[in-house]
């Protein structure tokens, strides 16, 4: 007799995605699901249906209505799905009904944000800010984890183990986001030493933001040879990478590819990472990468305009780098952008780089200021930091000194006026 083999590989869920078409939207519903399906396929889900349903108003029991609640609960018994995925946020009574006339699991857009961020999020700064937000997305919803255990009714001799036991869940929520926090609080420490180092030798600094899956990682590959993870898939890469880069006429510059964003980015989420992104907001110079290959490219500059906005950096000088041109076809020719305000180019070709750096050295050195210095010979430690932050213009020696002529950043010149002295006239 043959023994039979049991598979331990992992089933594939299958996911059938719903959305809504409602008024004043930023972005097409059929746009919002289709980027949704990509986020479940991200996720590990294997889409097999989409439906999206035109709301006048929203149901309160069920957000879609009954009507559209049969339908999509048809469409999964034959479909064979073991999931729902709502495109909007959904209240913990609405998932609640939802799961129990659906007959299967249903989450939301920030569920699935979460969990795509769960999975790829590496360092240990990402891995905590991910858990805070999942136990911050969770915790309103703990009530429908326990409807086993809870015994209605009231007065003496009603009150079961499910109060209690969902008390103490709660608690240990709490708990460990309070845990979380301290964790992330000390590890936001040492960032922050390591961020006055840089400090102490302010080379300028640019970060590149965009929506997700716009090109941020090739081409920051392109530009520093940093090694990022690129796929062709939404949140491939969470955690910030920061590489140091010499300019073409010479300027260094620190560069760091960021986390990107997407419309209707869970509010947790833009909280937990609000650390991370705080290099953004210290940044002094933004190149915000579009992939001008997508129709709704207006549509997606928007929304990082917002979430830029929200972080509080709206204020920070900016370019815009219109990625993918190489995928641009001529159909697409009518919705080419005003290159006055930014540059095209192809990260993963390499076209348009070397104009996207000139015009990033050209907004970094407009911030700069220009100091003559008479620098003593036995001072080599300012010539370095000079070179390792700042671009100089010429030098020369005289009398026992080094003159030197250099555009720095403002910290630096600061920083360096009481250790040397201004150049005077007839060497």
């Amino acid at each position: 007799m043959t023994a039979r083999l049991h598979s331990t590989a992992r089933r594939v869920e299958r996911a059938i995605v719903v959305g809504a078409e409602r008024s004043g939207g930023s972005i097409p519903a059929s746009e919002s699901v289709a980027e949704l399906g990509r986020l479940a396929a991200t996720a590990g889900l294997d889409v097999v249906g989409s439906t999206i349903q035109t709301l006048r108003r929203i149901a309160p029991a069920t957000y879609i209505g009954a009507g559209k609640v049969e339908e999509v609960r048809a469409s999964r018994e034959r479909e064979h799905a073991d999931v729902v995925v709502f495109d909007d946020p959904l209240t913990p009574a609405q998932q609640r009904n939802l799961e129990k006339a659906l007959g299967c699991k249903v989450i939301d857009r920030s569920a699935l944000i979460l969990d795509i961020f769960a999975q790829h999020a590496h360092s240990v700064e990402g891995k905590l800010q991910v858990e805070l937000a999942q136990l911050d997305y969770l915790l309103p919803r703990l009530t429908r984890q326990w409807t086993h255990l809870s015994r209605l009714g009231g007065g003496v001799g009603t009150r079961g183990p499910g109060e209690t036991q969902l008390e103490v869940d709660r608690r240990r929520l709490r708990e460990r986001v309070a845990l979380l926090k301290r964790r992330l609080l000390e590890v936001e420490r040492t960032r922050h030493l390591h961020r006055e180092r840089r400090t102490a030798a302010p080379c300028p600094t640019v970060a590149l933001v965009g929506y997700t899956n716009a090109g941020k990682s090739t081409l920051m590959n392109r530009l520093t040879d940093a090694g990022v993870l690129v796929e062709d898939r939404l949140f491939a890469t969470l955690d910030p990478t920061v590489r140091r880069i010499r300019l073409p006429g010479g300027l260094p510059a620190l560069i760091a590819d960021t986390v990107g964003f997407i419309h209707k980015l869970p509010h947790q989420l833009v909280e937990a990472f609000k650390s991370t992104l705080e290099q953004v907001v210290t940044a002094d110079l933004l190149v915000h990468v579009v992939d001008v290959s997508h129709a709704g490219w207006r549509e997606h500059v928007a929304v990082v305009n917002a979430v830029l906005a929200e972080i509080g950096a709206a204020d920070r000088p900016s370019i815009l780098a219109f990625n993918k041109s190489d995928a641009m076809t001529e159909a697409d020719a009518p919705g080419r952008p005003d290159l006055e305000d930014g540059c095209l180019v192809s990260a993963r070709r390499g076209d348009g780089i070397d104009r996207l750096l000139a015009r990033i050295e050209a907004m970094l050195a407009a911030g700069l200021t220009r100091v003559e210095w008479a620098v003593p010979l036995d001072r080599g430690d300012i010539l370095a930091a000079v070179h390792r932050c700042g671009q100089v213009l010429a030098q020369e020696t005289c009398d026992g000194v080094l003159l030197v002529t250099a555009l720095v950043p403002p910290k630096l010149a600061g920083q360096l006026r009481h250790a040397v002295s201004p150049m005077r006239g007839g060497c």
